[in-house]
């Protein structure tokens, strides 16, 4: 009996992980619609708040892939709820994609375009900044 019990718990791994990304999706994805709440964006102007909430996005995961990699020993469920949940919920390359679009049909190609290099350019230098200066403040911090 007990061994039918480890038996179905072992079976529910794949289950528990996929409620803790939903849960955390639901979380982060909350966090977003806040932010676009708190700081709408005409239709035809630069999407400030979607960049933003990107490169912040991008930041804290830098951070966080960084604690749980080289600082912590995390639960097995901590980087799918919060890496992919949490962090993939708030952040939104697919608002991104809409904005640009939305851009371009309204007459503002060059703003779509800088607004296409310019986040991917910035959420790449948020991970990598934010993750090699905790990796300073770690070392730092044992020295």
């Amino acid at each position: 009996m007990a061994a039918q019990r480890r038996e179905a718990r072992r079976g529910q791994g794949p289950v528990v992980a996929a409620v803790a990304v939903a849960v955390g999706g639901a979380v982060g994805a909350s966090a977003r619609y806040g932010a676009a709440l708190l700081w709408p964006t005409p239709a035809d102007a630069f999407p400030w708040t979607t960049f933003w909430v990107n490169v912040v996005g991008c930041a804290v995961i830098g951070v966080f892939m960084v604690v749980i990699t080289d600082v912590w020993a995390a639960h097995r469920l901590v980087r799918p709820f919060f890496g992919t949940g949490v962090l993939g919920g708030f952040t939104t390359f697919s608002t991104y994609a809409v904005d640009i679009q939305r851009l371009v049909d309204h007459g503002r190609l060059a703003t779509g375009l800088l607004y296409l290099a310019g986040t991917m350019l910035a959420a790449l230098a948020a991970v990598w900044t934010a993750a090699h200066l905790t990796r300073r403040a770690i070392e730092w911090r044992q020295s």
